[in-house]
């Protein structure tokens, strides 16, 4: 199998850091969707990144459908909770880790539009998503060391994947001094491998 991944894509480093967390050894094609000559339709009717492609030459496309048949594929460092509580809990961080991340995408995709094309009212309707969806993260986090309050997860992963990707395009964004629980749970988690191998380049 193969996962065809944009490096600067938050999705696609979600899975990355599953894969890495449950050793599993998947080779990377990089395709840009938004490129001209970009083949990531081929994989993905919606033309969307990550697509892991079977080793049958089927497809799975939505990072959260990926990172469960990855769980699910591997008894390796678990990383969604088998009790259904549980499992709902950590589908729900991962659900407004994921919207923050569709808000912050929704902006940057405005921004790319001719200055006199760019509608300001998207724009702070999903700046409000961010700000909303980063104070009900820390209320829900509280003084937990991981989101779910039982053990490090796919809620975690999905977190620091979000969080990661706002200092990679809103460096504007004081989210730390506004939840230092947010920041300390990131530091966290950059002491893992999987996350400090799958920052988007600087270039």
């Amino acid at each position: 199998m193969k996962l065809i991944v944009s490096l600067t894509s938050p999705y696609a480093r979600k899975v990355r850091i599953v894969l890495a967390e449950k050793k599993i050894d998947c080779p990377l094609e990089e395709d840009v969707p938004w490129n001209a000559d970009t083949r990531v339709g081929d994989y993905n009717p919606l033309g969307k990144v990550p697509v892991l492609e079977l080793d049958d030459g089927s497809t799975l496309y939505d990072s959260r459908v990926i990172a469960e048949y990855l769980d699910n594929i591997s008894p390796v460092s678990r990383i969604l909770p088998q009790e259904n509580r549980l499992l709902i809990a950590t589908r729900r961080w991962e659900a407004l880790a994921d919207g923050i991340v569709d808000a912050a995408v929704a902006i940057v995709l405005e921004k790319r539009r001719p200055d006199d094309k760019q509608m300001p009212e998207v724009i702070a309707r999903q700046r409000g998503k961010i700000d909303r969806g980063l104070a009900a993260l820390a209320a829900d986090l509280a003084d937990r060391q991981w989101c779910n309050g039982i053990g490090y997860s796919l809620a975690d992963i999905a977190v620091g994947a979000c969080l990661g990707y706002l200092d990679f395009r809103f460096p504007e964004i004081d989210w730390r001094d506004s939840h230092p629980n947010l920041a300390s749970l990131l530091e966290r988690l950059m002491t893992r491998p999987s996350f400090a191998d799958t920052l988007p380049p600087t270039v």
